[in-house]
């Protein structure tokens, strides 16, 4: 079993005060071609702006590191952008420039999304429907397979770093985004955390990358992306209580069948693979993305999310958040 120790308790407290947000705003400014329009987003140490380049109409949005941060930071923030653009999946956020701004400010402009992360999704309109959240779930494994077959363990899956969207046309697919805290295995430096040092977000993080986060690999992605479905299916997350709680849980506790949690029926099979990736031993769970997938579309209700009925939902919702005809 592995031990949660006194030095557990000690990353994780320093887990725990290390969280700060930004407040300010640079609306107007100017970074390269791109004139910020818009703060759409925040988190951690960074800031995300719609943006309008000067000569290209493409929707663009702005991602830059809050001021006054730490040269890790810096470094991270880089390394994250040079390992997503490597990344080509249609399900991943795509990267289009990098550069500074004239006070040093580190940038990267991505592909403008619009939707919902699956966060808000659970948050605004509830539990979802066991074969919509195969279809979802599928869509994450296809990103991760290809990051995992480079080489890079994204380490922060979480219903926040999924986006769910209209993409050319198509309703209802998912990008996966934020490859911040990625790992890039075999290769220490681009860490770029100590090996005693916590990453991620508590609710999604494995048992191993808590007490052994040098050991992270493509099954601890794995573990997170159970978690989100198991949230996206249960409406509630995995486990509750603050953060030393939460990651007690992850070392120790079963999670409560889905089949008890939901009040409706959620197919056996479908349960049983929620339930897998979610192993407290790496050994016990889907060995890749790969296998994953397959053990997913081999659920009965898989398949059974069609095109028109994500037409219809995002018809649904679009009426309801911004007033559009029927």
């Amino acid at each position: 079993m592995m031990a949660f120790t006194l030095h557990s308790l000690g990353i994780l407290a320093r887990f725990a005060r290390g969280q700060s947000r930004p407040a300010t705003t640079r609306t107007g400014s100017r970074f390269g071609q791109y004139t910020l329009e818009e703060k759409i987003g925040e988190g951690g140490m960074s800031e995300v702006y719609r943006a309008r380049h000067a000569l290209l109409r493409r929707p663009t949005a702005i991602k830059l590191l809050a001021r006054n941060v730490s040269e890790p930071e810096v470094c991270r923030f880089e390394t994250e952008v040079q390992l997503t653009a490597e990344l080509r999946h249609p399900n991943t956020i795509s990267i289009y420039d990098y550069g500074r701004a004239p006070d040093g400010t580190p940038y990267y402009a991505m592909e403008l999304l619009d939707g919902v992360t699956l966060q808000d999704l659970v948050e605004r309109h509830g539990a979802q429907s066991s074969a919509r959240v195969i279809h979802l779930l599928l869509q994450v494994c296809a990103a991760l397979r290809e990051a995992h077959g480079a080489g890079l363990i994204h380490r922060d899956v979480k219903p926040a770093n999924v986006f769910l969207c209209r993409h050319r046309a198509l309703p209802d697919v998912v990008k996966v985004l934020d490859f911040g805290l990625v790992k890039q295995l075999g290769n220490a430096d681009t860490n770029l955390t100590h090996a005693d040092t916590i990453v991620g977000t508590p609710l999604y993080l494995a048992p191993e990358a808590i007490t052994a986060p040098e050991t992270v690999d493509a099954r601890s992605d794995l573990y997170a992306l159970g978690a989100v479905g198991y949230f996206l299916l249960s409406g509630t997350p995995l486990f509750s209580g603050n953060t030393v709680e939460v990651c007690a849980h992850h070392l120790y506790s079963a999670p409560q069948p889905l089949s008890r949690c939901t009040g409706r029926s959620i197919s056996e099979d479908l349960e049983r693979v929620i339930m897998d990736c979610l192993a407290k031993d790496p050994a016990h769970r889907p060995r890749n993305a790969e296998e994953l997938a397959r053990r997913l579309r081999a659920c009965a209700e898989a398949g059974a999310w069609r095109e028109s009925d994500a037409e219809r939902w995002w018809r649904r919702r679009e009426r309801q958040d911004f007033g559009a005809p029927a």
